[in-house]
């Protein structure tokens, strides 16, 4: 798995990136379409992606970081829920095409945000502001260990004692 040192360096920071400038770009072309308040809306919650992606990810904890990313796929379900409404109304549907275009990025933000919180939901790791030396070994060594024991349980018989009491633990 890699390890990112800066938000900037993360794909689904990119993302959001993407979805915010695609739609200022959107809101840019149809200012005249759009009210005030729809445009404001939409682009402070496409923004408010890679915004959160970033708080989380400077905060240092694990926690932090999963509660901005859940803050951050919410922003990225309102900017769709939008989109959605814009499809539906008959001053858009010459622009259904790029409409569903920026529906699509923010549908991949949200799944990549999916993804990300699963796994980190599932980790021990607290987060760097936890981390000293002692943890990162510890860490480490019980990887390590894991590794050893999957490696050494998957050459051993399918029937064999302990290879059951591993599929049974599953």
């Amino acid at each position: 798995m890699a390890t990112y040192k800066r938000f900037e360096e993360l794909p689904v920071w990119e993302e959001g990136i993407r979805l915010a400038d695609g739609i200022y770009d959107f809101t840019e072309t149809q200012r005249q379409r759009m009210s005030y308040s729809l445009r404001d809306q939409i682009e402070r919650a496409s923004l408010s992606v890679s915004n959160n992606i970033a708080e989380g990810f400077e905060r240092g904890t694990t926690n932090e970081l999963i509660a901005f990313l859940y803050i951050s796929r919410g922003s990225a379900g309102e900017v769709r829920s939008m989109l959605c409404f814009l499809e539906r109304r008959k001053g858009f549907a010459d622009l259904k095409s790029q409409i569903s275009n920026l529906k699509s990025i923010a549908e991949r933000c949200s799944r990549q945000l999916r993804a990300w919180t699963d796994q980190l939901q599932n980790s021990e790791i607290q987060g760097p502001r936890y981390l000293n030396e002692r943890t990162r070994k510890n860490y480490r060594i019980r990887k390590e260990q894991e590794t050893a024991e999957r490696e050494f349980l998957n050459v051993l018989p399918p029937g064999h004692p302990l290879r059951r009491r591993r599929e049974q633990k599953r």
